[in-house]
């Protein structure tokens, strides 16, 4: 039996209660984004898949999510915030579930974009209840809290998914979000109030298959353009072609038109449209690092699975001690110096990892990780509060999931653009190394090994070989890392266009709701 307990006297929300309500959905939603993929070989042992085909349970879940967000805004204002985010997780704990109990891959592709469809939903609205449960001026600690769920899932995704694979089974990366979930909508029917139903705006059909079109070729493009060679491949060159003429099409049905799929008045504030910007170039930098660091370790430095995710850990601690300074002292140092401080920690960061190197031991990785997470996390809160600051409270729920989407195509770019780079370096790296690898090069000849190998014997060949390539995919992960400090240099100007927050403390904070 569910007890149901009563609301505060007042009727103000139980505001902690909410926040863990909410924080349980963005957290199980933003870890399936990650857990699953250290899972994925032994998926493909159970499914006799290729590595092609098994890439297809990640790809799936992407697509259907980014798809899906956009809408938010509509079936929260059309169904109400609260029904829609308890379908939401209703939805994808039972697609969770049934994800464990797949027999073939095709039920689990099927499976997983079903997951994806119901999970895109919960992020941003997570993000607007939490934005109405606060007053204006603590706008800040609220998207310091929620960035904790969103930075967190993904660094304990992998450590998380290895575990479980390892000591019980890949089923169980889905079935752990039964529990969580349940939790989080038992909290969510006691706690969370419903907001205006508005019948008004009509749901824009044509302008949903648009830019369902554009974000499903544009997501399939990154997730695949390495594999596929990119723009030599006749399948890329198809998805980017649909991604332009969708696009193309979706804004020529949308101009002028009152009740389009996508809000466009939300791109007439100077806040939220520079807030998105920096928020793309944020997480483009965040998970690229967090996809580079684990085949980094792995495949150069040669540590386990489980040790490769536990180094990133060190990052989410220094995140979440930046979240907590941010939402206690905000105010007080001012987000603008926030921010700027943050992005030069990060580039700092990734400037010494430009010198990491195959000798390098554990304590560098970490204490680098560490300094990159206090930076993230001085940028991301105050980020979040900006985004908002002024827009309306009826326009949240659709500019979360606006936000939302641009923050996911950020992050899928910088992993393509960090795995692309790693490709390339790696390979033309290796062209410029190994024309050295010769008996008439001095440097070789008074090498210290020059006397026990043999140029002529294909097995001191192969050897030498592999000890060329790991210096040449050193000399990419070097490269990538360069380029995410640039990346981080490039924000520090956009922080000065943002304006501040303007608090009105005259009025006390009530929180958009209505009786249930």
């Amino acid at each position: 039996m569910i007890v149901r307990l009563p609301k505060p006297v007042g009727g103000k929300p139980h505001t902690v209660m909410i926040t863990v309500a909410v924080m349980l959905g963005t957290f199980m939603q933003v870890l399936d984004t990650t857990i699953a993929n250290v899972a994925l070989p032994d998926m493909q042992g159970t499914f006799s898949a290729t590595e092609d085909q098994i890439s297809w349970v990640l790809t799936s879940y992407i697509v259907a999510s980014a798809i899906m967000t956009p809408p938010t805004g509509w079936l929260a204002g059309r169904f109400g915030r609260k029904r829609i985010y308890l379908i939401s997780m209703l939805g994808f704990v039972a697609a969770s579930f049934l994800c464990g109990t797949a027999t073939s891959l095709g039920e689990m592709v099927l499976l997983r974009a079903m997951q994806g469809l119901f999970g895109a939903a919960m992020v941003p609205i997570c993000q607007a209840i939490l934005l109405d449960s606060y007053p204006r001026e603590k706008h800040g600690m609220a998207m310091a809290i929620f960035g904790v769920g969103v930075v967190l899932g993904p660094i304990i995704g992998p450590v998380l998914g290895a575990y479980l694979t390892e000591y019980y089974t890949w089923r169980w990366v889905f079935f752990i979000n039964i529990p969580v979930g349940v939790v989080a909508i038992l909290m969510a029917i006691s706690y969370v109030h419903e907001t205006e139903i508005s019948k008004i705006r009509i749901f824009d059909g044509w302008g949903f298959l648009f830019m369902s079109v554009a974000i499903g070729a544009l997501q399939m493009m990154l997730d695949r353009g390495e594999h596929k060679d990119w723009f030599g491949s006749a399948e890329i060159i198809i998805e980017f072609g649909l991604v332009l003429a969708a696009l193309w099409v979706f804004f020529v049905h949308s101009a002028g038109r009152k009740n389009s799929y996508i809000d466009l008045t939300l791109f007439k504030d100077r806040n939220y449209v520079i807030a998105n910007v920096l928020g793309f170039m944020l997480f483009l930098y965040m998970y690229a690092i967090m996809a580079l660091i684990p085949p980094f370790v792995q495949n150069l430095l040669d540590y386990p699975v489980i040790v490769a995710g536990l180094v990133l850990m060190p990052r989410g601690v220094g995140t979440l001690i930046s979240f907590v300074f941010v939402g206690r002292f905000g105010n007080r140092t001012g987000y603008r110096v926030n921010r700027v401080t943050g992005l030069v920690i990060m580039a700092f960061s990734m400037y010494e990892m430009c010198h990491f190197n195959t000798q390098i031991d554990t304590w560098i990785i970490t204490w680098t990780s560490f300094v990159q997470g206090i930076g993230i996390g001085l940028v991301m809160g105050p980020l979040f509060a900006a985004a908002f600051s002024t827009l309306p409270s009826a326009q949240r729920t659709e500019g979360t999931g606006v936000f939302n989407l641009i923050r996911n195509i950020g992050g899928s770019m910088g992993i393509s653009i960090a795995f692309t780079i790693l490709a390339r370096s790696t390979q033309i790296s290796h062209q410029a190394l190994g024309v050295h690898i010769n008996p008439y090069n001095q440097a070789m000849q008074l090498s210290p090994m020059a006397s026990r190998l043999n140029l002529h014997n294909t097995h001191d060949l192969t050897m030498i070989n592999g000890l060329v390539t790991k210096q040449a995919a050193m000399i990419g992960y070097n490269n990538d890392f360069k380029l995410m400090m640039i990346v981080s240099l490039l924000a520090i100007p956009l922080v000065f266009l943002l304006r501040p927050p303007k608090f009105n403390n005259t009025q006390p904070h009530q929180p958009a709701v209505v009786a249930e």
